[in-house]
């Protein structure tokens, strides 16, 4: 083979190759999707904390949620257990979010970063699509471990945050290379401080995909500190555009 052939045939290559990289947009939306439904739905919503391995503290939500114009979620979290803070709600609607106590009576507006339970914040608990808040990188292509101990090909994103009132600032996420499932994510604070190490596992067929029903949340500084939250009860749901409302919320009756 000349000289020039060679060249070509490296041009043509390189081309190929080039076409073929994988796109970080596109593989965070893609696993946006596997996590989320997209059309309207409800899930209840597990939290069970864990110190050492000894179970001390649950809570049951009931989150509804809509895609909204411009492609977020918005979020109604209703609160069902225990019964002390049955009744309250919780909305997430762009980057505002409000707590709701019909005791009180009064809505006072969250920090998405503020602890819920264990090391699951308020923003944890919403359902939110990563690739509108963040601008994803490709970091590379390594293999690691999945929430089942089973190693995994995966894509490792760098997702920085495109507003300050985002729920972490940076994140680093391992998503499968095969299918696009998401495996793990690293959350960091805005000082580079690791808060939460997360593994999504337990896939199961609900509302037309394969979605992680279980997300083990390790807290970052001490590993003992752990936070299951377990997705259970999908359903495709009517949620109307007045529940996501500050103003409707000592209105909201569940259903």
């Amino acid at each position: 083979m000349n000289s020039v052939a060679t060249l070509l045939l490296s041009f043509f290559i390189g081309i190929g190759s080039a076409s073929a990289a994988p796109n970080a947009e596109e593989i965070l939306a893609a696993s946006d999707a596997i996590r989320n439904p997209g059309r309207p739905f409800s899930a209840k919503v597990t939290l069970t904390e864990f110190q050492s391995g000894k179970q001390v503290d649950t809570s049951t939500l009931v989150s509804y949620s809509r895609i909204q114009p411009g492609g977020q979620f918005a979020s109604l979290i209703h609160f069902a257990l225990p019964a002390r803070d049955a009744g309250k709600l919780m909305l997430k609607n762009g980057n505002d979010m409000w707590f709701y106590d019909p005791t009180s009576k009064a809505s006072v507006r969250l920090s998405p970063q503020q602890r819920l339970l264990g090391q699951a914040s308020n923003g944890d608990v919403a359902t939110v699509n990563l690739a509108k808040d963040y601008k994803p990188t490709l970091a590379g292509e390594e293999e690691v471990q999945d929430g089942e101990r089973k190693k995994r090909n995966a894509y490792k994103l760098a997702l920085t945050a495109v507003s300050p009132d985002v729920t972490y600032a940076t994140i680093e996420m391992w998503v499968d290379a095969e299918n696009n499932r998401p495996i793990k994510a690293r959350f960091f604070a805005e000082s580079q401080r690791l808060l939460k190490t997360v593994y999504y596992r337990k896939f199961q067929s609900q509302l037309g995909a394969e979605r992680p029903t279980e997300s083990v949340i390790i807290d970052g500084l001490d590993p003992q500190s752990v936070t299951l939250m377990r997705f259970s009860e999908y359903a495709a749901r009517n949620i109307p555009d007045t529940w996501m409302q500050r103003d409707y919320l000592p209105r909201f009756q569940p259903e």
